[in-house]
């Protein structure tokens, strides 16, 4: 945290392209509890390290799953869908600085952001389909983000997309050069130093609850939608096309 009360979540994985771990998980839930009990934050930046902002959920620790019993799959799920919620209802702003591309869950941290920045060079795409797995515990958030019509736009196709539509959208507020990310983001920071903290906590959480409010119902069945994918044949023929180089029987590119 700076002097100015600006504390930065890095995502610190980047031999993995800062994918979605059961550790970092863990860590991304753990300092979004510490930021919300801290008085003195008044700002929070989502922002990563290494070449990708976030490739989504890690392959390895969903490829654990199917080999898991149900209850223990069932806790993992709960894991990714709880630190989502924890980041989206963080009493403080929260400012994503997207520095790179952004795949599956890495959209989906995009979309618990009050404001997400991006360079205007990145890449986008909701990847879950293209493995036998669909955008799940991010959907909430997703759909409250961009709006039902236009989620239906990227939602299940798997294509990719740029800066330019993320902003259309609704993803991103704007996409900027790499050499203007951090004053873009600054902008967005500096005008929250000149506002009550408490004030502002209070308008963010009148502002979730007001609507269109994620209910602990959609939250639950998100991760119902996630662990029958786990246990499902597509799952398990995706992620393996996926580590042996090959194409999955559904790929007919």
């Amino acid at each position: 945290m700076d002097n100015r009360g600006v504390a930065t979540i890095w995502l610190d994985r980047a031999d993995k392209r800062n994918a979605l771990s059961a550790q970092m998980i863990t860590e991304l839930h753990a300092a979004a509890d510490a930021i919300s009990r801290d008085a003195s934050v008044r700002v929070a930046i989502l922002a990563a390290k290494g070449g990708t902002f976030c490739a989504g959920g890690d392959l390895e620790w969903m490829r654990t799953q199917f080999e898991s019993d149900a209850e223990a799959t069932r806790r993992e799920a709960s894991k990714l869908a709880n630190m989502l919620s924890a980041l989206n209802n963080l009493p403080k702003p929260l400012i994503g600085r997207l520095h790179g591309n952004a795949f599956g869950g890495g959209v989906g941290l995009a979309c618990v952001c009050d404001v997400a920045v991006g360079v205007d060079n990145m890449l986008m795409a909701f990847t879950e389909t293209r493995l036998g797995l669909i955008p799940a515990t991010i959907s909430p958030y997703v759909r409250a983000r961009m709006g039902a019509s236009m989620a239906r736009r990227v939602f299940m196709s798997g294509r990719g997309f740029a800066a330019n539509e993320a902003v259309r959208l609704n993803i991103l507020s704007h996409a900027v050069s790499a050499g203007d990310l951090d004053d873009a983001v600054e902008k967005e920071v500096a005008p929250y130093l000149k506002c009550a903290p408490q004030a502002v906590a209070k308008a963010k959480k009148l502002l979730l609850s007001s609507g269109p409010k994620i209910e602990q119902s959609e939250i639950n069945h998100s991760i119902d939608e996630l662990v029958a994918c786990w246990e499902g044949e597509e799952a398990k023929e995706g992620i393996s096309a996926f580590f042996s180089k090959q194409k999955p029987a559904w790929d007919s590119d």
